[in-house]
């Protein structure tokens, strides 16, 4: 259970190392004063996340072969619930990866300020190296992946307890200036909507809870109790760490930098110990590499759920195929994509992140709380009426934290998720339309339904030039239907001329129409004559295509890729078969240089 704590912890208890700020970051803006309001929104964030940890306790005892909010959704309130719920999701392991790339390149700015002009090349290197790692197969691995946040966790505490004994003892601690503070008078007024949004940003501490009931089956038996009790470590290791950290910032007067050059917990350490001390450096590099292993749980939560959706049809079957490492090639590569795209979007800055990060978390809470909720109301077993208050309450409250940072943040950015998430509800639901309309039309409506008879095809060879791979593709076509009709299309009269006597002589058995293109079109002419053959003879049509195929990869760029272009353009032509007949490069290694020379003459 310690690895699992470690593993499954990392994305919720990584949110200490800057949740502290973004909700100072808010407050900033009402003067300096304004920050002394930060403990009691941490206080409030705390009894939140006390009530998700219960609710979710209830999710893992429901679903022990893993509870994710799809799959409650799904179940309890339908597919378009089922649908809203994964779109939430898929949008919050992208912006898992995000924020957390960008806040691990921020930790280590905050004592080398030389890479900050340059955080998003860092931060997607990040991505790159995590992308890498998981498409090799790396596996969460114990110790690899436990010491970390074990390490992180130990060196805050170290400097929490510092802290609280030099205050104790009377020692004043001096607060490290930020490289460029805020005005100290404020710019904007203290409202009621300021302090809801700095609740907002310091909500964002919540992210990554629902890991634990994602992944229950991966627990050690008994699997139930330990998740919970996994779960339960979880909430009270953020929750301590996270008041922790708010108490002796707001304590000492440290204040945000305006600029994002140094974070909170970087001066808070400075201040505590000094820049030289150890523990500083532990303390930003533990920080760094936590925050790495929370964008990894992105690249384990998200192509896992997008294999799921694919099983279910919602997803492109692709997503369901594995790689030869055993990972799930198509969802790391669209993650790494989707999440480099947005981090360069919003420059690598966490605190223009925050904002769209917390709507899709809160979006999966709350219906995967309600769905829960009209469960127990269904079963009604055994403890139904104390579930059934558990989890309503947990609705109520997930659903205000929602109502309130949807409102709060709408025009920083939480629009984009309200606007992104119903478009991907719709894409997933147009995807299984169409999976379930082919399935229908593919479908055998009884296996004793006799096979279809099928008329000889009418064969059409598309001739470039008479060479060995046109004469391949010639006698293949004559040994599956005695129709077999040569098209070449030349651009001059002489040469269609020239053409037509060469085919002449070579053979008789098969007819050559020459179809002459002035302005060196290719595909729309072979495109006409097909369609006339097509229309004239009532047999199904068959296009064989002499492909040519070089010794060496690399060699495939010279060449025109004509038959890749002819079978594009007949992709989705009906009553027509495109069949390739590849000539290999070496295939003439047996053949005199003689025999080559009178081929072509």
């Amino acid at each position: 259970m310690k690895t699992g704590l470690a593993i499954m912890a990392s994305d919720n208890i990584s949110s200490s190392a800057y949740a502290t700020e973004e909700a100072m970051r808010v407050l900033a803006f009402a003067g300096l004063a304004a920050l002394t309001l930060t403990m009691p929104i941490a206080i409030a964030v705390c009894v939140v996340l006390a009530v998700v940890v219960l609710s979710e306790s209830r999710v893992i005892r429901a679903y022990p072969n893993g509870g994710g909010s799809y799959i409650v959704a799904k179940d309890n309130h339908g597919v378009i619930a089922g649908l809203i719920a994964a779109s939430a999701l898929m949008i919050d392991y992208v912006l898992t990866v995000a924020v957390s790339s960008a806040a691990g390149v921020a930790a280590i700015s905050s004592f080398v300020p030389a890479l900050h002009e340059n955080r998003v090349v860092f931060a997607l290197a990040l991505i790159a190296l995590i992308t890498l790692g998981n498409l090799r197969g790396i596996r969460e691995a114990g110790v690899l992946f436990a010491a970390p946040t074990y390490i992180y966790v130990l060196s805050l505490y170290t400097l929490i307890g510092i802290g609280l004994a030099q205050l104790l003892a009377g020692v004043v601690v001096p607060a490290a200036a930020p490289p460029h503070p805020f005005d100290p008078a404020g710019t904007q007024l203290l409202t009621a909507l300021l302090v809801l949004r700095a609740f907002a940003s310091g909500s964002v501490g919540l992210t990554g809870s629902e890991a634990v009931a994602n992944g229950v089956p991966s627990f050690r038996p008994p699997e139930t109790k330990n998740a919970v009790t996994t779960l339960v470590l979880m909430g009270t290791m953020f929750g301590t760490l996270f008041l922790g950290i708010t108490f002796l910032a707001t304590t000492i007067g440290i204040h945000p930098d305006h600029d994002e050059i140094e974070t909170v917990n970087s001066l808070l350490t400075r201040s505590i110990v000094g820049a030289d001390n150890p523990l500083y450096f532990v303390v930003q590099i533990s920080t760094a590499i936590i925050l790495a292993l929370a964008a990894n749980t992105g690249f384990t939560g998200f192509p896992r759920l997008a294999s799921v959706l694919a099983d279910d049809r919602f997803m492109p079957r692709q997503f369901a195929f594995r790689g030869e490492r055993l990972a799930f090639s198509f969802g790391i590569l669209a993650l790494a994509i989707v999440a480099g795209l947005v981090l360069v979007a919003f420059e690598g800055s966490v605190s223009k992140l925050v904002p769209l990060y917390t709507i899709g978390v809160f979006v999966a809470f709350t219906l995967s709380q309600s769905g829960l909720v009209r469960r127990w109301l269904r079963l009604r077993n055994k403890g139904w009426r104390i579930s059934v208050f558990i989890n309503g309450f947990g609705t109520v409250v997930t659903g205000t934290v929602l109502v309130v940072v949807a409102y709060t943040k709408l025009w920083d950015g939480a629009w984009m998720v309200l606007v992104v998430m119903p478009i991907l509800v719709a894409m997933l639901y147009g995807i299984n339309r169409h999976y379930t309309s082919v399935a229908d039309a593919l479908t055998l409506t009884s296996l004793d339904e006799p096979l279809p008879v099928m008329k000889p095809p009418v064969v059409i060879v598309p001739v470039a030039r008479l060479d060995r791979a046109t004469r391949q593709a010639v006698a293949f076509a004559r040994s599956i239907s005695p129709t077999v009709k040569a098209v070449h299309i030349a651009t001059t009269p002489e040469s269609a001329r020239a053409f037509e006597e060469r085919w002449n002589r070579w053979t008789r058995d098969v007819k050559v129409d020459v179809i002459e293109s002035p302005y060196r079109s290719l595909l729309q002419p072979l495109l006409r004559y097909i369609e006339r053959i097509d229309q004239r003879d009532d047999q199904p049509i068959t296009i064989v295509l002499a492909e040519f195929v070089p010794r060496n990869w690399w060699e495939w760029i010279l060449h025109s890729q004509t038959a890749l272009r002819l079978k594009l353009a007949l992709l989705f032509r009906p009553n027509t078969i495109v069949i390739d007949v590849p000539y290999h490069s070496h295939d003439t290694g047996h053949t005199s240089r003689k025999q080559e020379e009178e081929d072509r003459s």
